[in-house]
């Protein structure tokens, strides 16, 4: 069951704030309060469903533009050995916010990830990795 009140639809209706590097009629990208490692992007569909399977055709499809767009984006502003690109479905699998959303995680091979969804990052400090992307975005 889709619970409307959950943090990603409260930012999505814009009662709460994040930091913002794209959004367009369905889907929305921003950063990661408590990043794995720096440049930790998530995409959500604007549609309201927990899970991927709950998730409409048209919806799905433009989650997966847009988390690839955002990817190049990433790739191009952080230059990190690898990308890891998620996407969790229930508590069990370490869905933390339930709203579907995909991770797109820059991965170093000399530096280890951060815990999932265990330290905040200092807002100024997601601010600037916000602006680096939004500019490889052009």
């Amino acid at each position: 069951m889709y619970d409307p009140n959950n943090i990603f639809a409260r930012i999505l209706r814009g009662e709460l704030p994040c930091h913002k590097v794209y959004e367009d009629a369905d889907t929305l990208a921003f950063m990661d309060i408590m990043p794995q490692s720096d440049g930790h992007v998530l995409v959500l569909p604007k549609e309201p469903a927990a899970e991927l399977f709950e998730l409409s055709e048209g919806a799905a499809q433009a989650a997966i533009r847009t988390t690839q767009r955002i990817a190049r984006a990433v790739r191009d502003a952080f230059e990190p050995d690898g990308l890891s690109i998620g996407q969790f479905n229930g508590a069990a699998a370490g869905q933390t916010v339930p709203h579907v959303h995909f991770h797109i995680v820059p991965r170093y091979a000399d530096r280890p990830l951060r815990g999932h969804a265990s330290e905040p990052q200092d807002p100024a400090v997601l601010q600037q990795h916000a602006a680096r992307i939004v500019a490889a975005l052009g």
